[in-house]
Protein backbone atom coordinates (compact mmCIF):
# COMPACT_ATOMS: atom_id res chain seq x y z
CA UNK A 1 0.00 0.00 0.00
CA UNK A 2 1.21 3.87 -0.58
CA UNK A 3 1.07 6.82 1.28
CA UNK A 4 -2.33 7.83 2.14
CA UNK A 5 -3.49 11.72 1.96
CA UNK A 6 -4.02 13.11 5.45
CA UNK A 7 -6.61 15.86 6.72
CA UNK A 8 -4.80 18.47 8.71
CA UNK A 9 -7.10 20.43 11.19
CA UNK A 10 -8.24 24.07 10.32
CA UNK A 11 -8.04 25.49 13.54
CA UNK A 12 -4.71 26.39 13.50
CA UNK A 13 -4.48 29.45 16.40
CA UNK A 14 -4.65 29.26 19.45
CA UNK A 15 -7.77 27.29 21.56
CA UNK A 16 -8.52 28.42 25.08
CA UNK A 17 -11.82 29.08 26.07
CA UNK A 18 -13.97 27.65 23.94
CA UNK A 19 -13.01 29.59 21.23
CA UNK A 20 -9.61 29.97 18.70
CA UNK A 21 -7.86 32.95 18.96
CA UNK A 22 -4.85 34.67 17.37
CA UNK A 23 -1.35 35.49 18.65
CA UNK A 24 -1.46 38.61 20.83
CA UNK A 25 1.66 39.32 18.79
CA UNK A 26 0.82 37.49 15.76
CA UNK A 27 3.46 34.85 14.92
CA UNK A 28 3.17 32.43 13.19
CA UNK A 29 5.94 29.20 12.67
CA UNK A 30 5.94 26.44 9.95
CA UNK A 31 4.99 22.81 10.41
CA UNK A 32 7.16 20.99 9.07
CA UNK A 33 7.33 17.13 7.55
CA UNK A 34 10.61 15.40 9.13
CA UNK A 35 10.60 12.14 6.61
CA UNK A 36 10.34 14.16 3.44
CA UNK A 37 12.00 18.27 4.92
CA UNK A 38 8.44 19.69 3.23
CA UNK A 39 6.36 22.27 4.80
CA UNK A 40 3.03 21.32 6.17
CA UNK A 41 1.40 24.37 7.21
CA UNK A 42 1.88 27.36 9.24
CA UNK A 43 0.12 27.61 12.91
CA UNK A 44 -0.34 30.08 15.33
CA UNK A 45 2.61 30.80 17.82
CA UNK A 46 1.89 31.32 21.46
CA UNK A 47 4.06 34.01 23.01
CA UNK A 48 4.00 35.18 26.58
CA UNK A 49 1.98 37.32 25.81
CA UNK A 50 -1.09 34.66 25.53
CA UNK A 51 -0.25 33.25 28.67
CA UNK A 52 -2.21 34.82 31.19
CA UNK A 53 -5.76 35.07 28.79
CA UNK A 54 -5.18 31.34 28.05
CA UNK A 55 -4.80 30.70 31.94
CA UNK A 56 -7.47 32.84 32.91
CA UNK A 57 -9.93 31.15 30.51
CA UNK A 58 -8.67 27.72 32.24
CA UNK A 59 -9.35 29.38 35.95
CA UNK A 60 -13.08 30.47 34.47
CA UNK A 61 -13.49 26.70 33.18
CA UNK A 62 -12.33 25.53 36.57
CA UNK A 63 -14.89 27.16 38.14
CA UNK A 64 -17.44 25.49 36.27
CA UNK A 65 -15.75 22.12 36.09
CA UNK A 66 -15.00 21.67 39.33
CA UNK A 67 -18.97 21.13 40.47
CA UNK A 68 -19.71 18.71 37.73
CA UNK A 69 -20.91 15.32 39.26
CA UNK A 70 -18.31 13.16 38.97
CA UNK A 71 -20.54 10.48 37.17
CA UNK A 72 -21.13 13.28 35.01
CA UNK A 73 -17.22 13.89 34.25
CA UNK A 74 -16.92 10.24 33.28
CA UNK A 75 -19.95 9.79 30.68
CA UNK A 76 -17.78 13.02 29.28
CA UNK A 77 -15.16 11.51 29.22
CA UNK A 78 -16.27 8.25 27.43
CA UNK A 79 -17.91 10.50 25.00
CA UNK A 80 -14.39 11.88 24.06
CA UNK A 81 -12.69 8.57 23.87
CA UNK A 82 -15.52 7.79 21.29
CA UNK A 83 -14.77 10.84 19.71
CA UNK A 84 -11.08 9.77 19.40
CA UNK A 85 -11.55 6.19 18.77
CA UNK A 86 -13.74 7.17 15.56
CA UNK A 87 -11.33 9.62 14.87
CA UNK A 88 -8.25 7.41 15.03
CA UNK A 89 -6.77 6.99 11.65
CA UNK A 90 -7.30 10.34 10.50
CA UNK A 91 -5.22 11.48 14.29
CA UNK A 92 -2.76 8.47 13.49
CA UNK A 93 -2.07 9.98 9.77
CA UNK A 94 -1.34 13.84 11.42
CA UNK A 95 1.54 12.17 13.72
CA UNK A 96 3.15 10.29 11.40
CA UNK A 97 3.40 13.52 8.66
CA UNK A 98 4.38 16.16 11.61
CA UNK A 99 5.93 13.42 14.02
CA UNK A 100 7.42 10.89 11.86
CA UNK A 101 6.87 7.82 13.41
CA UNK A 102 4.85 4.82 10.96
CA UNK A 103 1.45 5.42 10.86
CA UNK A 104 0.78 1.72 12.14
CA UNK A 105 2.59 2.32 15.34
CA UNK A 106 0.16 5.99 15.30
CA UNK A 107 -2.77 4.00 15.50
CA UNK A 108 -1.94 2.18 18.75
CA UNK A 109 -1.15 5.80 19.85
CA UNK A 110 -4.72 7.04 18.76
CA UNK A 111 -6.58 3.85 20.16
CA UNK A 112 -4.46 3.90 23.16
CA UNK A 113 -5.93 7.35 24.12
CA UNK A 114 -9.08 6.59 23.48
CA UNK A 115 -8.41 3.74 26.01
CA UNK A 116 -6.92 6.06 28.76
CA UNK A 117 -10.32 8.03 28.87
CA UNK A 118 -11.96 4.90 29.17
CA UNK A 119 -10.17 4.15 32.09
CA UNK A 120 -9.82 7.53 33.81
CA UNK A 121 -13.81 7.74 33.48
CA UNK A 122 -14.20 4.55 35.13
CA UNK A 123 -11.89 5.81 38.48
CA UNK A 124 -13.69 9.34 39.12
CA UNK A 125 -15.64 7.82 42.09
CA UNK A 126 -12.26 6.53 43.32
CA UNK A 127 -11.26 10.04 44.37
CA UNK A 128 -11.03 9.32 48.06
CA UNK A 129 -10.66 10.41 51.82
CA UNK A 130 -10.59 9.06 54.38
CA UNK A 131 -12.22 9.56 58.38
CA UNK A 132 -10.68 8.78 61.77
CA UNK A 133 -12.98 7.44 64.53
CA UNK A 134 -13.15 10.31 66.93
CA UNK A 135 -16.06 8.76 69.24
CA UNK A 136 -19.70 9.81 69.57
CA UNK A 137 -19.32 13.69 69.87
CA UNK A 138 -17.23 14.31 67.16
CA UNK A 139 -16.37 13.00 62.91
CA UNK A 140 -12.88 14.05 61.09
CA UNK A 141 -12.93 13.03 57.32
CA UNK A 142 -11.10 13.59 54.17
CA UNK A 143 -11.70 14.90 50.96
CA UNK A 144 -10.20 15.46 47.76
CA UNK A 145 -10.28 17.92 45.67
CA UNK A 146 -8.56 19.74 42.05
CA UNK A 147 -5.90 21.70 41.89
CA UNK A 148 -7.03 24.38 39.63
CA UNK A 149 -4.98 24.88 35.98
CA UNK A 150 -2.89 22.33 35.24
CA UNK A 151 -0.04 22.88 32.75
CA UNK A 152 0.68 20.28 30.48
CA UNK A 153 3.88 20.70 28.84
CA UNK A 154 4.85 17.18 25.91
CA UNK A 155 7.48 16.32 23.69
CA UNK A 156 7.09 15.31 20.11
CA UNK A 157 7.62 11.42 20.00
CA UNK A 158 4.14 10.99 20.95
CA UNK A 159 2.35 13.92 20.30
CA UNK A 160 -1.54 12.84 20.57
CA UNK A 161 -0.48 10.40 23.48
CA UNK A 162 1.46 12.84 25.17
CA UNK A 163 -1.19 15.76 25.07
CA UNK A 164 -4.83 14.43 24.51
CA UNK A 165 -4.29 11.40 26.12
CA UNK A 166 -2.07 12.98 29.31
CA UNK A 167 -4.98 14.73 30.03
CA UNK A 168 -7.50 12.61 30.79
CA UNK A 169 -6.57 11.92 34.32
CA UNK A 170 -6.35 15.61 35.36
CA UNK A 171 -9.95 15.95 33.66
CA UNK A 172 -11.44 13.20 35.22
CA UNK A 173 -10.39 14.82 38.84
CA UNK A 174 -12.10 17.92 37.75
CA UNK A 175 -8.89 20.03 36.86
CA UNK A 176 -8.67 22.40 33.46
CA UNK A 177 -6.06 22.30 31.30
CA UNK A 178 -3.29 24.66 29.07
CA UNK A 179 -1.80 21.92 27.38
CA UNK A 180 1.77 23.60 25.51
CA UNK A 181 1.94 21.17 22.33
CA UNK A 182 5.23 19.68 21.33
CA UNK A 183 6.73 22.85 18.52
CA UNK A 184 8.15 20.01 16.25
CA UNK A 185 4.25 18.09 15.97
CA UNK A 186 1.63 20.09 17.46
CA UNK A 187 -1.07 19.02 15.13
CA UNK A 188 -2.90 16.43 16.80
CA UNK A 189 -2.92 18.60 19.56
CA UNK A 190 -4.81 20.96 17.53
CA UNK A 191 -7.60 18.55 15.90
CA UNK A 192 -8.20 16.79 19.48
CA UNK A 193 -8.98 20.52 20.26
CA UNK A 194 -11.45 20.64 17.26
CA UNK A 195 -12.88 17.33 18.15
CA UNK A 196 -13.74 17.96 21.49
CA UNK A 197 -14.68 21.83 20.90
CA UNK A 198 -18.10 21.99 22.45
CA UNK A 199 -17.82 19.02 24.90
CA UNK A 200 -16.56 20.26 27.68
CA UNK A 201 -17.28 23.67 28.91
CA UNK A 202 -15.54 26.49 27.60
CA UNK A 203 -11.89 26.69 29.48
CA UNK A 204 -11.55 23.66 30.26
CA UNK A 205 -9.69 21.81 27.88
CA UNK A 206 -7.21 24.41 25.68
CA UNK A 207 -4.26 23.84 23.53
CA UNK A 208 -1.28 26.41 22.29
CA UNK A 209 1.53 26.02 20.24
CA UNK A 210 4.62 28.05 21.10
CA UNK A 211 8.13 27.69 22.07
CA UNK A 212 10.64 27.55 25.19
CA UNK A 213 9.30 31.89 26.12
CA UNK A 214 6.01 30.50 25.71
CA UNK A 215 6.62 27.55 28.47
CA UNK A 216 8.32 29.29 30.87
CA UNK A 217 5.27 32.02 31.01
CA UNK A 218 3.26 29.56 31.24
CA UNK A 219 4.85 27.59 34.22
CA UNK A 220 5.58 30.74 36.41
CA UNK A 221 1.83 32.43 35.80
CA UNK A 222 0.53 32.28 39.02
CA UNK A 223 -2.90 30.98 37.96
CA UNK A 224 -1.37 27.46 37.20
CA UNK A 225 -1.84 25.32 40.53
CA UNK A 226 0.05 21.85 38.60
CA UNK A 227 2.37 20.85 36.22
CA UNK A 228 2.94 17.33 34.31
CA UNK A 229 5.63 17.37 31.93
CA UNK A 230 7.13 14.49 29.58
CA UNK A 231 10.67 15.91 28.68
CA UNK A 232 14.34 15.34 28.99
CA UNK A 233 16.25 16.10 32.91
CA UNK A 234 17.22 19.30 31.94
CA UNK A 235 13.56 20.56 31.39
CA UNK A 236 12.36 19.01 34.38
CA UNK A 237 15.13 20.38 36.52
CA UNK A 238 14.37 24.12 34.66
CA UNK A 239 10.50 23.28 35.13
CA UNK A 240 11.42 22.66 39.02
CA UNK A 241 13.42 25.76 39.61
CA UNK A 242 10.29 27.75 38.47
CA UNK A 243 8.42 25.89 40.59
CA UNK A 244 9.50 26.48 43.64
CA UNK A 245 8.89 30.23 43.26
CA UNK A 246 5.50 29.26 44.10
CA UNK A 247 5.68 26.04 45.40
CA UNK A 248 3.52 24.49 42.43
CA UNK A 249 3.30 20.75 42.24
CA UNK A 250 4.84 18.97 39.78
CA UNK A 251 4.31 15.53 38.18
CA UNK A 252 7.48 15.04 35.86
CA UNK A 253 8.37 11.80 33.52
CA UNK A 254 11.87 12.62 32.32
CA UNK A 255 13.97 10.87 30.33
CA UNK A 256 16.35 7.48 30.55
CA UNK A 257 19.37 5.54 30.09
CA UNK A 258 17.72 2.15 30.59
CA UNK A 259 19.35 -1.63 30.97
CA UNK A 260 18.66 -4.84 29.26
CA UNK A 261 20.24 -7.17 32.00
CA UNK A 262 20.24 -10.66 30.15
CA UNK A 263 21.88 -14.07 32.03
CA UNK A 264 23.28 -16.85 30.57
CA UNK A 265 20.57 -19.15 31.17
CA UNK A 266 18.20 -16.99 28.67
CA UNK A 267 17.36 -17.94 25.02
CA UNK A 268 19.61 -16.33 22.90
CA UNK A 269 16.91 -15.91 20.15
CA UNK A 270 14.41 -14.68 22.38
CA UNK A 271 16.78 -12.25 24.18
CA UNK A 272 17.69 -10.74 20.52
CA UNK A 273 14.28 -10.33 19.35
CA UNK A 274 13.91 -8.54 22.85
CA UNK A 275 16.86 -6.28 22.82
CA UNK A 276 15.79 -5.20 19.08
CA UNK A 277 11.61 -4.47 19.47
CA UNK A 278 12.94 -3.08 22.86
CA UNK A 279 14.71 -0.12 21.75
CA UNK A 280 11.96 0.89 20.09
CA UNK A 281 13.65 1.33 16.70
CA UNK A 282 10.13 1.72 15.01
CA UNK A 283 10.18 5.25 16.73
CA UNK A 284 13.71 5.82 15.48
CA UNK A 285 15.06 5.09 19.16
CA UNK A 286 13.16 8.11 20.17
CA UNK A 287 11.58 6.89 23.64
CA UNK A 288 12.72 7.23 26.96
CA UNK A 289 12.00 3.91 27.73
CA UNK A 290 13.71 2.90 24.90
CA UNK A 291 16.57 -0.01 26.22
CA UNK A 292 19.95 1.31 25.14
CA UNK A 293 22.49 -0.35 27.20
CA UNK A 294 22.36 -4.05 27.00
CA UNK A 295 24.16 -5.94 29.06
CA UNK A 296 24.96 -9.43 27.92
CA UNK A 297 26.77 -11.93 29.80
CA UNK A 298 29.71 -13.34 28.70
CA UNK A 299 28.33 -16.88 28.44
CA UNK A 300 25.57 -15.24 26.12
CA UNK A 301 27.10 -12.30 24.44
CA UNK A 302 28.10 -13.40 20.95
CA UNK A 303 24.94 -15.84 20.29
CA UNK A 304 23.15 -13.15 20.86
CA UNK A 305 24.64 -10.71 18.62
CA UNK A 306 25.38 -13.33 15.77
CA UNK A 307 21.40 -13.13 15.67
CA UNK A 308 21.13 -9.22 15.92
CA UNK A 309 21.61 -8.37 12.31
CA UNK A 310 19.19 -10.36 10.79
CA UNK A 311 16.52 -9.13 12.72
CA UNK A 312 17.21 -5.01 13.13
CA UNK A 313 17.04 -5.45 8.87
CA UNK A 314 13.57 -5.61 9.40
CA UNK A 315 13.80 -2.30 10.90
CA UNK A 316 13.44 -0.31 7.16
CA UNK A 317 12.91 3.71 7.45
CA UNK A 318 10.38 4.73 5.02
CA UNK A 319 7.93 7.30 4.77
CA UNK A 320 5.89 6.91 7.78
CA UNK A 321 2.26 7.47 5.96
CA UNK A 322 2.89 4.19 4.38
CA UNK A 323 1.28 1.56 6.06
CA UNK A 324 4.20 -0.42 4.96
CA UNK A 325 6.72 1.82 7.04
CA UNK A 326 8.42 -0.12 9.52
CA UNK A 327 10.48 2.53 10.91
CA UNK A 328 10.06 6.62 10.85
CA UNK A 329 12.68 9.34 10.76
CA UNK A 330 13.85 11.69 13.37
CA UNK A 331 12.28 14.45 14.47
CA UNK A 332 14.62 17.26 13.01
CA UNK A 333 17.98 18.71 11.86
CA UNK A 334 19.14 18.99 15.01
CA UNK A 335 18.17 15.89 16.41
CA UNK A 336 20.00 13.63 13.54
CA UNK A 337 23.03 15.81 13.85
CA UNK A 338 23.13 15.18 17.71
CA UNK A 339 22.74 11.31 16.67
CA UNK A 340 25.78 11.43 14.36
CA UNK A 341 27.60 13.41 16.63
CA UNK A 342 27.15 10.07 19.18
CA UNK A 343 27.87 7.61 16.42
CA UNK A 344 31.17 9.76 15.88
CA UNK A 345 32.07 9.60 19.55
CA UNK A 346 31.31 5.92 19.79
CA UNK A 347 33.69 5.27 17.16
CA UNK A 348 36.06 7.79 18.16
CA UNK A 349 36.29 5.42 21.93
CA UNK A 350 36.69 2.11 20.42
CA UNK A 351 33.27 0.61 20.31
CA UNK A 352 32.70 -1.45 17.89
CA UNK A 353 29.91 -1.27 15.08
CA UNK A 354 27.78 -4.05 14.75
CA UNK A 355 25.18 -2.80 12.45
CA UNK A 356 24.12 0.46 10.84
CA UNK A 357 25.62 4.14 12.18
CA UNK A 358 24.85 5.82 8.60
CA UNK A 359 22.13 6.96 6.53
CA UNK A 360 19.84 4.91 4.52
CA UNK A 361 20.88 5.16 0.50
CA UNK A 362 17.29 5.21 -0.56
CA UNK A 363 16.95 8.66 -2.78
CA UNK A 364 13.44 8.93 -1.54
CA UNK A 365 14.36 9.61 2.23
CA UNK A 366 17.61 11.68 1.20
CA UNK A 367 15.64 14.65 2.38
CA UNK A 368 14.77 13.53 5.57
CA UNK A 369 16.06 13.46 9.28
CA UNK A 370 16.30 9.18 9.02
CA UNK A 371 19.48 7.57 10.28
CA UNK A 372 19.62 3.27 10.77
CA UNK A 373 19.42 0.73 13.43
CA UNK A 374 22.71 1.32 15.23
CA UNK A 375 24.02 -0.96 17.59
CA UNK A 376 27.81 -1.04 19.07
CA UNK A 377 29.54 -3.82 20.81
CA UNK A 378 32.33 -3.40 23.00
CA UNK A 379 30.83 -0.34 24.79
CA UNK A 380 32.41 0.22 28.17
CA UNK A 381 30.94 2.90 30.49
CA UNK A 382 33.32 5.70 30.15
CA UNK A 383 31.87 6.12 26.81
CA UNK A 384 29.69 9.04 25.89
CA UNK A 385 27.26 6.78 24.46
CA UNK A 386 26.80 4.67 27.56
CA UNK A 387 26.44 7.17 29.80
CA UNK A 388 23.83 9.77 28.38
CA UNK A 389 20.62 10.13 26.72
CA UNK A 390 20.81 9.80 22.96
CA UNK A 391 17.36 9.36 21.60
CA UNK A 392 17.65 8.18 18.72
CA UNK A 393 18.23 4.86 17.15
CA UNK A 394 21.91 4.08 19.42
CA UNK A 395 22.12 0.81 21.49
CA UNK A 396 25.28 0.07 23.33
CA UNK A 397 26.42 -3.48 24.41
CA UNK A 398 27.98 -4.38 27.35
CA UNK A 399 29.62 -7.19 28.37
CA UNK A 400 29.64 -8.79 31.79
CA UNK A 401 30.94 -11.44 33.82
CA UNK A 402 30.68 -10.12 37.72
CA UNK A 403 27.03 -9.60 38.64
CA UNK A 404 28.21 -6.68 41.28
CA UNK A 405 29.81 -4.54 39.02
CA UNK A 406 27.09 -5.35 36.37
CA UNK A 407 24.71 -3.88 39.00
CA UNK A 408 26.89 -0.98 39.66
CA UNK A 409 27.43 -0.07 36.12
CA UNK A 410 23.35 -0.27 35.92
CA UNK A 411 23.13 1.99 38.54
CA UNK A 412 25.25 4.15 38.30
CA UNK A 413 23.86 6.99 36.20
CA UNK A 414 21.99 9.88 37.15
CA UNK A 415 18.55 7.99 35.46
CA UNK A 416 16.21 5.38 36.78
CA UNK A 417 12.98 4.91 34.46
CA UNK A 418 13.25 1.42 33.23
CA UNK A 419 14.80 -1.75 33.30
CA UNK A 420 14.73 -5.41 31.58
CA UNK A 421 16.14 -8.18 33.11
CA UNK A 422 15.93 -11.89 31.09
CA UNK A 423 16.24 -15.16 32.37
CA UNK A 424 14.77 -18.19 33.71
CA UNK A 425 15.45 -18.02 37.19
CA UNK A 426 12.61 -16.61 38.93
CA UNK A 427 14.22 -15.97 42.25
CA UNK A 428 17.51 -14.42 40.20
CA UNK A 429 15.25 -12.51 38.65
CA UNK A 430 13.15 -10.84 41.76
CA UNK A 431 16.71 -10.13 43.37
CA UNK A 432 17.81 -8.36 40.24
CA UNK A 433 15.04 -6.61 40.38
CA UNK A 434 15.26 -5.36 43.95
CA UNK A 435 18.60 -4.02 43.58
CA UNK A 436 18.10 -2.16 40.48
CA UNK A 437 17.33 1.62 40.64
CA UNK A 438 14.50 2.11 38.14
CA UNK A 439 10.66 2.77 38.42
CA UNK A 440 9.03 -0.09 35.90
CA UNK A 441 10.71 -3.34 35.22
CA UNK A 442 10.21 -6.24 33.39
CA UNK A 443 11.17 -9.58 33.86
CA UNK A 444 11.32 -11.40 30.18
CA UNK A 445 9.74 -8.74 28.52
CA UNK A 446 10.19 -5.28 27.22
CA UNK A 447 8.42 -2.21 26.28
CA UNK A 448 5.10 -3.33 27.67
CA UNK A 449 2.98 -0.83 29.24
CA UNK A 450 -0.49 -2.78 31.75
CA UNK A 451 -1.92 0.33 32.07
CA UNK A 452 -3.41 0.48 35.76
CA UNK A 453 0.46 -0.40 36.92
CA UNK A 454 2.50 3.26 37.82
CA UNK A 455 5.04 4.05 35.50
CA UNK A 456 7.20 6.38 36.51
CA UNK A 457 11.16 7.05 37.53
CA UNK A 458 13.90 6.61 40.18
CA UNK A 459 16.70 9.33 40.62
CA UNK A 460 16.30 12.02 37.42
CA UNK A 461 14.15 9.95 35.56
CA UNK A 462 10.77 11.60 37.32
CA UNK A 463 8.57 12.70 40.16
CA UNK A 464 5.26 10.65 40.57
CA UNK A 465 3.68 7.64 38.34
CA UNK A 466 1.06 7.91 35.75
CA UNK A 467 -1.13 5.43 33.91
CA UNK A 468 -2.60 4.03 37.32
CA UNK A 469 -4.82 5.15 40.32
CA UNK A 470 -1.79 6.67 42.11
CA UNK A 471 -1.53 9.00 39.15
CA UNK A 472 -4.86 10.68 39.04
CA UNK A 473 -5.02 11.20 42.83
CA UNK A 474 -1.46 13.11 42.19
CA UNK A 475 -4.33 15.77 40.94
CA UNK A 476 -6.21 16.23 44.08
CA UNK A 477 -5.26 17.34 47.37
CA UNK A 478 -6.38 16.12 50.92
CA UNK A 479 -8.79 18.42 52.76
CA UNK A 480 -9.48 17.31 56.52
CA UNK A 481 -13.31 18.15 57.88
CA UNK A 482 -13.58 17.86 61.89
CA UNK A 483 -17.05 18.13 63.20
CA UNK A 484 -17.97 19.01 66.40
CA UNK A 485 -21.04 17.33 66.84
CA UNK A 486 -22.16 18.99 70.79
CA UNK A 487 -22.37 22.23 69.21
Amino acid sequence: MSEQKVAFPDGRGLFYGGKWHQPIEGKTVEVSNPATGEVICSIGEATAADVRPAVAAAEEGFRVWRDVKPMERAKILRELAAIVRANARELALIDATDGGNPINEMMGDAMGCAMIYEYCAGLVTEMKGVSVPQGPDAVSFSVREPYGVVACIAPFNHPLGFTVARAAAPLATGNTVVIKSPEQAPLSALRGAELFEGLLPPGVFNVLSGGRDFGAALVADPGVAMIALTGSVPTGRAIMRSAADSLKRVLLELGGKNAFIVFPDSDPDKVAQAMVSGMNYTWSGQSCGSISRAFLHADIHDAVLERIPALVAKYKPGIPTDPATTMGSLIDGNALARVKSYIASAHEEGARLVYGGEQPKDPALANGFFMLPTIFADVTMDMRIAREEIFGPVQSVLKWSDEEEMLRQVNQLEYGLTCAVWTRDIAKAHRIVSRVEAGYCWINDVSRHALGSPFGGYKQSGIGREECLEGLISFTQEKNVFINLNN
